[in-house]
C-alpha cells in the first residue's frame, strides 16, 4: 500500500513524533540541581560547611576577635573561653606564643582556599590546553605531551614539591606554582582522551566544513563539551591541594611563619600535645578534615549529577 492510498488521518498517525526536546533553561537546570542536592542530603551539608569556610576566608579580618599575630606571653597556652585582660575572650584558647587560635583559624581559611583554587586554575589551564592539543593534533605533539607527563609521574610528587620549594623558598605564590604544576598531568590525560573521542564527531566535522579555524574548533566546539568532567576533577583536586598545602606548611616549606595556616598551626602544636593542650591540634585538624571531606562529597555529587547516563527527566 502506498502512502497516497492512505487516508490523511493514517498519514498523520504514522508521522514520527519529534525526538529532540528543547534544552533546559538556566532556571530549570538550577531547579533540577537543587532537587538533586536535596535528595542526596549530604551535598547540602558539604555546601553549608564550605559556605562557612568561604565566609571565614573573605571576612576573616572583619570578624576575627584579635590580631592573629599579636602575642600575649602572659596568657600563653590559655584554655578555651579564657578572658583577655584587655577585653574580649579567647574562645578557642591561645597557642604557645599567646596568639588567639580562633583568629589564626579564620585567617588560615583564606590561605587554604587561595592556594587550593589558584593551584587548580594553574594546573587545570596548563593540563587542559596540553590535552586539547595532544588529542586534536596527535602525532609528535601527542608524544611530547604524554612523555612529559610520564616523566613527571615517574618522580614522587612530594619529593618534587620539597625540592622546588627548597630552591624557590617559602611563599604563597611559590606554593601555588609548585602545586599547580603537580596537577596538570591529570587534566592533560583526561582532556586528551575526551578530545580523541570528540574530534571525529559530526558537529566537529561540520565546524571544519563551515571553515572554522583550528583554534575555534578546539576551544569553541570541543572544549565546551568536556567542561563537565573537568569540573568534577577540579572539585576533587581542590581537596588534594588543600591537603598538600597543609603538609608542606607542617614541614615548614609552605608559606612564611608570619602567615597563619592550618598546616603551620598543626606543626606548632606538636610540642604541646604531651602537655594535654588538645585544642592546638584539634581545631586546625578538624578544619582541614571538614573542608577536604566537603569538597570530596561535593565532587561525588557533581560526578553523578553531570553524568548524562545518570540523568533523569523531570
Amino acid at each position: 500500500m502506498t502512502v497516497e492510498a492512505l487516508p490523511p488521518a493514517t498519514i498523520e498517525a504514522q508521522a514520527p513524533a519529534p525526538s529532540l526536546l528543547p534544552p533546559p533553561t538556566r532556571r530549570q537546570a538550577l531547579r533540577r540541581a537543587v532537587r538533586s542536592m536535596v535528595g542526596a542530603r549530604w551535598p547540602l551539608v558539604a555546601v553549608a560547611i564550605l559556605a562557612v569556610v568561604v565566609f571565614a576566608a573573605v571576612f576573616g579580618p572583619q570578624v576575627s576577635p584579635f590580631d592573629p599575630n599579636r602575642q600575649n606571653i602572659m596568657l600563653r597556652l590559655a584554655d578555651p573561653m579564657t578572658e583577655a585582660r584587655r577585653g574580649g575572650t579567647y574562645l578557642l584558647g591561645t597557642d604557645g606564643l599567646g596568639r588567639d587560635v580562633l583568629s589564626r583559624l579564620l585567617y588560615g581559611a583564606r590561605i587554604s582556599l587561595l592556594v587550593g583554587i589558584c593551584a587548580i586554575l594553574v594546573g587545570g589551564t596548563i593540563g587542559t590546553v596540553a590535552g586539547l592539543l595532544a588529542g586534536y593534533f596527535g602525532g609528535w605533539v601527542d608524544d611530547v605531551v604524554m612523555r612529559l607527563g610520564d616523566i613527571q609521574l615517574a618522580f614522587p610528587f612530594i619529593l618534587l614539591a620539597i625540592m622546588f620549594l627548597v630552591v624557590l623558598g617559602p611563599g604563597v605564590v611559590n606554593i601555588i606554582i609548585v602545586l599547580g604544576i603537580g596537577q596538570w598531568v591529570t587534566y592533560a590525560r583526561i582532556v586528551r582522551a575526551q578530545t580523541l573521542s570528540l574530534r571525529e564527531k559530526e558537529y566537529v566535522e561540520a565546524a571544519r566544513a563551515l571553515g572554522d579555524r583550528t583554534v575555534s574548533v578546539i576551544f569553541r566546539t570541543i572544549l565546551p563539551n568536556i567542561v563537565a568532567p573537568l569540573t568534577v576533577i577540579a572539585s576533587f583536586n581542590v581537596a588534594s591541594v588543600i591537603l598538600s598545602e597543609a603538609w608542606l606548611s607542617f614541614l615548614g616549606l609552605g608559606v612564611p611563619p608570619s602567615v597563619p595556616t592550618w598546616g603551620s598551626m598543626l606543626a606548632e602544636s606538636r610540642d604541646q600535645l604531651l602537655a594535654n593542650k588538645w585544642w592546638l591540634a584539634f581545631y586546625p585538624g578538624m578544619a582541614i578534615v571538614l573542608t577536604v571531606l566537603s569538597f570530596n562529597i561535593l565532587g561525588d555529587w557533581l560526578r553523578d549529577f553531570l553524568d548524562p547516563r545518570l540523568k533523569t527527566t523531570g
